[in-house]
């Protein structure tokens, strides 16, 4: 059957039985509704929004029917589709790890291999048949199947090994069958991943009520949940809900039911130990968003190879921006952000719907503290997919000459892409960060320097990498900048390939990086030492770095209100050159201007140089009496109000600095009144 036909609804037990007890069922109970070659999918991220119980009890029926032929007098289960977006599992037995049993599952078309053992056991040993899809195609795909739309049209994954020209995302020599072709429209490539029908969705909240309407106030993230239940219910499969707690119908509250009922076919009610928050962590209400928790005290990171590394990429952080941070070397960047008290110039976000807040790792790795929004993960993957994250800042694993790189599949290791295909090919600037080789790497940091004392016995940068996560050719022709930082050097991604453009100091080019290398970088002119800051203890002094901009976009001037906007926020003004290059902008901003405008100026965390006050309020007290009508100023420091007010009030200028721009809009709206 297509997505497209019309759908055979799935066996179901029967009403007369539902009556009494609505849609609860045990575990036991839901997957006996489960039938051999039935395609199921699966929600959750590592194990956030996993239906632990379900999975057992799928298990147990396995094996308890290969035991005896029979199980309950069922006929066996065998050959199952399994599909998924996120990894789910704990990398041992937990999770999806449940189902790697050979006979049990048939296919598996997942979005990240790393955590379940099994399963990749199965697929590097050709027992099943398997595939590695981009984990935003996959949750995406939930929809299309959903609304039966053929297939989704994407460039994600272009270049890479899901490309059909590299494989189609097909894990090994059992796997034959496409899922990707290759389309081109209007003379651009695109990638069509093909929908198929789900018999089956396993799926978890919070609450339930009788008639199998399901609320998430206590789970750390929404997910695919309601796309796998709406593909099942629109595929005539059934929908299994497990939730930790059941309530009375229809008294829950409309606007928290998240699965509605009338999609929801068994509500499982967990045990305690099966219904953890995550694999990590049995609830916090922190995750939930039930409270906001203050920051903690993070002490900062030694000064090793990470650190310099963290360091080195926090530098291409941008204020204001939207920021994804990937799982091992990249959460390094964080602690670099909080110790150099930047973290709230930015927005972190994680894939499967975390916008702000913080995020946790580990086995806690998808939730978040002081979130300002969770959204659904299908909805995070379009907001990537569509450019919407500034920056992304990925793990380095295996990179080659056209700056190709390798995080998936290293021999018989099978690790997925996960999300890594849609966040580094959709983010405007993309920094893949790792040490320069593995191994046994040993090196100290001496006197600002860096010395390699044991280089790794793995090299990572090599002619071509073996599995194509990431395209550099394709990158590079879509003007995409990428960087690649390593605690040794930086290269940069060009189209004639990697351009090294920044080396540690103490670091020999041709000893320590052009001879661990698989191939020569481009050196057309010579490398600039990395900044010597990041290989010293204190601090680098990055919000000031990170708020810098250029003088030119500090003004703006808006000629039907009359405003004249200057924001000093993060400016420091340490010479007589500093003072004159204000004037001069003032100048040249208002030289259309027909009449003098009201300046509005922000002084936040703005610094002047105590020799600079005289000379500076000076050249404010011209630009007052040359150019402005008023001035209404604002800073949130105190110092700074009773110096630069002084200062203005010496020269005979309006000295009064508001504390904050709320009291100067109230205070300028009052005299508009008047």
């Amino acid at each position: 059957m297509t997505a497209s036909s019309t759908p055979t609804r799935h066996p179901f037990p029967s009403t007369a039985r539902l009556v009494e007890r609505g849609k609860i069922v045990s575990a036991p109970e839901a997957v006996r509704l489960i039938r051999s070659g039935d395609t199921v999918a699966t929600s959750g991220f590592v194990g956030i929004g996993f239906a632990e119980e379900v999975a057992i009890a799928l298990e147990e029926r396995f094996l308890e029917g290969k035991s005896d032929g029979s199980g309950d007098g069922q006929e066996p289960i065998a050959d199952l589709t399994l599909v998924y977006a996120a990894g789910q599992g704990d990398g041992r037995a937990k999770g999806l790890n449940h189902l790697a049993h050979e006979g049990l599952i048939k296919r598996v078309i997942g979005g990240h291999w790393g955590l379940v053992p099994g399963l990749q056991k199965m697929a590097i040993g050709n027992l099943i048949e398997a595939y590695n899809l981009p984990q935003g195609v996959i949750s995406q795909l939930f929809r299309d199947i959903a609304a039966h739309r053929p297939g989704q049209l994407s460039t994600v994954g272009l270049g890479t090994f899901v490309d059909p020209r590299n494989g189609g995302g097909r894990l090994n020599a059992r796997t034959t069958e496409d899922l990707v072709r290759l389309m081109h429209i209007d003379g651009a490539e695109y990638l069509y991943y093909k929908t198929f029908p789900i018999d089956v969705a396993i799926v978890r909240g919070t609450t339930a009520d009788l008639n199998g309407n399901v609320t998430m106030e206590k789970e750390a993230l929404t997910l695919e949940a309601l796309s796998i239940a709406m593909a099942a219910r629109n595929s005539g499969g059934i929908v299994i809900a497990q939730v930790e707690r059941l309530a009375e119908s229809n008294t829950l509250n409309s606007r928290q039911v998240k699965i509605p009922g009338v999609m929801v076919d068994c509500v499982v009610l967990a045990q305690p130990d099966n219904h953890w928050q995550t694999f990590g962590e049995q609830y916090s209400a922190a995750f939930s968003s039930e409270l906001r928790v203050a920051a903690s005290s993070v002490p900062p990171m030694p000064l090793t190879e990470r650190k310099i590394i963290a360091r080195r990429a926090a530098f291409e952080l941008m204020a204001n921006s939207v920021v994804n941070l990937g799982i091992g070397m990249p959460e390094g960047i964080a602690s670099v952000a909080n110790e150099e008290q930047v973290i709230d110039l930015f927005t972190m976000t994680t894939e499967p719907g975390v916008i702000g807040g913080i995020p946790a790792g580990g086995l806690n790795f998808g939730a978040a503290t002081n979130t300002q929004a969770i959204i659904d993960q299908p909805y995070q993957f379009d907001f990537y997919d569509g450019g919407g994250l500034d920056i992304a800042f990925l793990g380095l694993a295996q990179a080659d000459r056209e700056g190709n790189l390798n995080v998936s599949k290293f021999g018989p290791k099978l690790a997925g892409a996960g999300g890594f295909i849609n966040i580094s090919q959709a983010a405007k600037k993309v920094v893949f960060v790792g040490t320069f080789n593995a191994g046994k790497l040993d090196l100290a940091i001496e006197d600002g320097k860096l010395k390699i004392r044991r280089e790794g016995d793995c090299r990572k940068f090599v002619d071509a990498v073996e599995h194509r996560t990431f395209s550099g050719r394709y990158a590079a022709e879509r003007g995409q900048t990428v960087l690649y930082i390593t605690e040794r050097c930086v290269f940069e991604l060009t189209e004639n390939g990697l351009v090294l453009t920044e080396v540690a100091p103490g670091i020999d080019i041709e000893r320590d990086i052009v001879a661990q290398m698989g191939f020569a970088p481009i050196m057309d002119t010579p490398p600039r030492l990395m900044d010597e800051r990041i290989f010293r203890d204190p601090p680098m002094g990055l919000r000031a770095i990170l708020l810098r901009l250029d003088l030119s976009e500090r003004f703006s001037y808006d000629p039907e209100k009359n405003l004249f906007f200057i924001n000093f926020e993060g400016h420091e003004v340490t010479s007589l050159s500093d003072v004159e290059a204000i004037r001069r902008e003032v100048e040249k901003q208002l030289a259309n201007a027909k009449t003098r405008p009201h300046a509005i100026v922000n002084y936040d965390n703005f610094s002047i140089r105590p020799e600079m006050l005289d000379a500076y309020s000076e050249m404010v007290t011209k630009l007052v009496s040359g150019h402005y009508d008023r001035v209404t100023r604002y800073t949130t420091s105190s110092f700074l109000r009773l110096k630069l007010g002084d200062a203005l009030k010496r020269r005979g200028v309006a000295p009064y600095i508001y504390e904050s721009p709320e009291e100067a809009r109230e205070h300028e709206s009052k005299r508009a009144a008047e």
